[in-house]
């Protein structure tokens, strides 16, 4: 099972959990953040699961449950490739 350590590394998520009073969009916003600063081997469909079960029960209204959830159902993008790879297509 996946820790919380590494489903948010910088604590993004559960810093966005403690901000009374949060907007959909800065939700998004910091959604955004956390995703980039997942390693890039990193699962996020776990990690998202992971915080869902950690937060969402205790806040069942803030929007970040929203956003989550939607990135859960969302089809899953290619990976992220860095340096060559990422620039030239195959």
């Amino acid at each position: 099972m996946m820790d919380l350590k590494t489903a948010d590394p910088k604590g993004l998520i559960r810093e966005s959990y403690r901000i009374e009073g949060i907007t959909l969009g800065e939700c998004r916003s910091i959604f955004m953040d956390w995703a980039l600063s997942l390693p890039v081997d990193a699962e996020t469909g776990p990690a998202l699961r992971h915080l869902l079960a950690t937060y969402a029960a205790a806040a069942p209204e803030h929007p970040m449950n929203g956003v989550l959830e939607a990135a859960l159902t969302a089809p899953s993008a290619a990976k992220r490739r860095g340096g060559r790879a990422g620039r030239v297509r195959q």
